[in-house]
């Protein structure tokens, strides 16, 4: 990553997708909010699309997936381009009519939606949970990895 360009990064991962999420350094977050922080980040996207995309050929090629960046200034985050990766589910009558009745009151425009918003919803209510989730299946990972070789 080149010098300068966060003071954090977070890479999160999954089969499809690999997601770059810097935070910009605290002297470029001085007194950004809301229409600010959206301007600084924007400059930020525009200066450094070319070195962004040519990092990102590389990991790819290196890592077969997609490569994703995004950018959090003080409380504002934004992600430039990302993944939204199709997922087929089957679903019995009383989980459609879940996902039926949010559409029904404009809460989503179809079931798909319903879906996403349904999973985000979850993910921003059991974050915790699901923090401690991961934090179990690595930690049952390292232990196989440990475990006696036959």
């Amino acid at each position: 990553m080149p010098e300068g360009w966060f003071s954090e990064i977070d890479v999160r991962t999954d089969r499809e997708e690999i997601t770059v999420m810097g935070t910009l350094s605290d002297a470029q977050a001085d007194g950004a909010d809301g229409a600010a922080a959206e301007g600084r980040i924007g400059r930020f996207r525009s200066e450094t699309k070319a070195e962004r995309i040519e990092i990102a050929l590389e990991a790819q090629a290196r890592y077969q997936r997609t490569v994703s960046w995004g950018v959090r200034l003080g409380d504002t985050e934004a992600l430039f381009t990302h993944v939204a990766a199709p997922v087929m589910t089957r679903l019995r009558q009383p989980e459609r009519q879940v996902l039926d009745t949010l559409v029904d009151a404009g809460v989503a425009r179809s079931r798909s939606d319903a879906l996403a918003w349904s999973v985000r919803l979850v993910g921003e209510h059991a974050d915790e949970w699901l923090a401690q989730l991961r934090d179990a299946m690595a930690e049952v990972d390292k232990l196989r990895g440990e475990g006696p070789a036959l």
